[in-house]
């Protein structure tokens, strides 16, 4: 399915490389010019630095050599490797290069026809649910030695992965703005995908081989599915970057896993069985130079257990220079952190083991009364203005000293509903302010794969800015009938850590049910753009709730205000099973005011947990709820039994068990229904 691509600052490859044949010039970009401006901004170039195009470098310049491969790529002078890492990832699979790299054959050079050459390239990159297309000349910086400065391939002639980067440098701001990273930020960059990063438990993974043997499958499970996958070692506290081990490993170095193999090996002697099974990876060091000492290193006596042909055979060869392969046991007991990069294919014929996707755009932003924002309208409730600016959070209670006091609070209430920062969970008074978009699951249970993502900051570098937000979320189980912004936390479901990495990702399995998700800040008051994306098997929507009152229909218009909120959860029935005969298939069935909510069918089942929650904005408080429970039948459905609930405007909360037959509360006879109501006296007070 084809994708929407933008311009990067209108910049058109097909414009400009007609307009530089139709001149015969080469071309020199105007937005990053070879200056040191495009270089750095803190530090001063090397003495005798250069820019030159490929063919001031080499006499057959090319833009591949023998195709790509993980081997073009050498890190050079750059504190990139985060970067460098996701490439070769990246070039270990067609799919995916040849989207980044876009109409590869044609921007190759042709030495038959030089005419044809006007030293522009382009490079496209996945930006804040955008690709976009980024336009570069040929001119590459030098050293004084006459080798390119930063990234460059094993072979002098092939320039992708300078190129590449150079392009990736001018999204960025610059090349300085590329020291520092994070590999997941990258492999999204190049991807769209998503990642998913792994903290792995070094000391529990040695005890265990349970623990060991799940986590190879699970990375066994993701590169089979085309997934990109990194690893690092984290620096403890004092211990410097890129420092080396004794076994040969940099600290806080980005390394690509390029295979994940399960062999057998023949035992010699042989013992029970004839073989051994080993689990093992590949990996790649970005500076193009293999340093693991360890077991099955470059030179260690277990490779002449093996001949080269049985390495072929069982797959296990070294492919490029920087790539080694280790035992899975050693690399758990050094490596710390994984990142996983799932891919997103969209595609008209959609296999159910392939993610969906939904997203939706938001903003952190102040109260539209702060200075220089816009008012809000007081919402789709005509004539109720006065009603929408006294609400509050619900069970929050102000206290206050004077009539002068209550008028100045009650105007910073206001603004803090108003505000759309309202920080994490810690901040009880302000977070549910945020933003809220709501899902539904509506199978049994669902995986889902939550991603928050904030706009990219590090093109700020150059003037003194680019840190990252801390960022996070909450994920809230909310009534099945919610419509409107949540005003009271009930229930949690999950949480995201909170990092300030441009992303944010969170993997889980849901019950059925109705969700809101709150991308928040980590303090109150942060202000920015963010892009929440949702991944399921099956087809789920995101919608953000902007009302903090549900939307009446034309008709509701002239019935009276919504005057008390009533929510109700029923928790289950008891007593449903006859003696000596099957429990029916039941659900039961909430109904106020003319709506209703119903619950899924109880195969079978005596006593089911019904675990609904049910949310009534009502206009009529005196009026009774009542619960109905019905049994499945084949032509038609059978009522058991229906409770009328009375609630009372001064109560809060209370349970109740009803019997369905008299609808009077009993302590625990057959046939009853356990629930609990929670009233707010008026909309006022929520």
């Amino acid at each position: 399915m084809l994708e929407a691509v933008n311009d990067f600052k209108g910049q058109s490859f097909a414009k400009l490389r007609r307009s530089c044949l139709r001149r015969g010039a080469l071309f020199k970009d105007p937005l990053f010019p070879a200056t040191n401006q495009s270089l750095f901004y803190k530090r001063a170039p090397p003495p005798g630095l250069t820019w030159k195009r490929p063919r001031e470098i080499c006499r057959d310049p090319r833009l591949f050599v023998d195709g790509i491969s993980t081997r073009d790529l050498h890190q050079g002078s750059l504190g990139n490797c985060w970067m460098v890492a996701a490439i070769s990832c990246l070039a270990s699979e067609p799919s995916l290069w040849k989207k980044v790299i876009p109409n590869h054959m044609d921007q190759e050079w042709n030495p038959k026809r030089s005419d044809l050459y006007a030293g522009i390239f382009h490079f496209r990159f996945w930006r804040f649910g955008h690709w976009v297309d980024v336009v570069v000349d040929d001119r590459l910086p030098v050293s004084q030695d006459g080798v390119l400065l930063f990234c460059r391939s094993a072979t002098p002639r092939e320039f992708w992965s300078a190129l590449l980067e150079k392009a990736y440098a001018k999204l960025n701001g610059c090349y300085e703005a590329l020291e520092g990273g994070n590999t997941a930020e990258a492999l999204i960059d190049f991807t769209g995908g998503v990642s998913e990063p792994l903290s792995l438990d070094c000391e529990a993974l040695s005890l265990s081989s349970e623990r060991r043997k799940a986590l190879f499958q699970t990375l066994a499970k993701v590169h089979e599915h085309k997934s990109l996958i990194t690893c690092s070692i984290r620096p403890a506290e004092g211990e410097t970057v890129e420092s080396v081990l004794d076994c040969g490993l940099v600290r806080g170095h980005a390394y690509g896993i390029t295979a994940v193999r399960k062999v057998r090996l023949a035992e010699n002697p042989p013992r029970t069985g004839g073989t051994s099974r080993l689990f093992m990876v590949r990996m790649r060091n970005p500076w193009g130079t293999t340093d693991w000492k360890g077991a099955w290193s470059q030179r260690s006596e277990q490779w002449q257990q093996l001949s080269r042909a049985e390495r072929e055979k069982m797959g296990i060869v070294v492919r490029d220079v920087g790539e080694f392969w280790m035992d899975f046991q050693d690399f758990c007991c050094y490596f710390t952190d994984v990142v996983v990069c799932r891919l997103v294919q969209r595609t008209l014929l959609w296999p159910s083991s392939h993610w969906r996707e939904t997203q939706s755009y938001g903003e952190w932003a102040p109260s539209p009364d702060a200075p220089g924002t816009a008012p809000l309208s007081a919402g789709k409730y005509s004539g109720s203005a006065q009603a929408l600016s006294n609400i509050r959070p619900e069970g929050k209670k102000v206290r206050e000293s004077s009539q002068e006091g209550t008028k100045r609070r009650d105007v910073t209430e206001e603004m803090d509903r108003r505000s759309r920062c309202g920080g994490c969970i810690n901040h009880r008074d302000s977070f549910l302010h945020n933003p809220q978009f709501m899902f539904e699951v509506q199978n049994e249970e669902e995986e889902v794969l939550i991603c928050l993502q904030q706009e990219d900051r590090r093109v700020l570098k150059k003037n003194g800015g680019g840190e990252n937000l801390p960022i996070g979320f909450e994920v809230l189980k909310v009534e099945a009938n919610r419509c409107s912004r949540v005003q009271l936390v009930v229930e949690q479901a999950a949480s995201s850590i909170y990092m300030d990495s441009r992303s944010v990702t969170l993997r889980g399995t849901l019950a059925l049910g109705r969700y809101v998700v709150l991308p928040t800040t980590f303090l109150p008051g942060d202000t920015g753009h963010f892009l929440l994306r949702l991944f399921s098997h099956s087809r789920i929507q995101l919608r953000e709730l902007k009302e903090e009152l549900p939307t009446p229909s034309l008709f509701q218009c002239f019935l009276p205000q919504p005057a008390v909120v009533t929510t109700i959860h029923l928790r289950r029935a008891s007593g449903l099973k006859p003696p000596k005969q099957t429990a029916p298939d039941v659900y039961a069935v909430v109904r106020c005011e003319g709506d209703a909510v119903r619950t899924r069918v109880f195969k079978e089942d005596g006593n089911p947990e019904f675990n609904l929650r049910a949310i009534f904005y009502r206009r009529y408080p005196d009026d009774n709820i009542s619960v109905e429970l019905w049994s499945t039948g084949p032509l038609w459905d059978s009522l058991l039994g229906t409770a009328r609930l009375q609630t009372t405007e001064s109560e809060r909360s209370r349970s109740l068990v009803i019997d369905l037959r008299r609808g009077r509360s009993r302590s625990g006879s057959r046939g009853c229904v356990h629930l609990e109501t929670s009233t707010s006296a008026c909309l006022t007070d929520l």
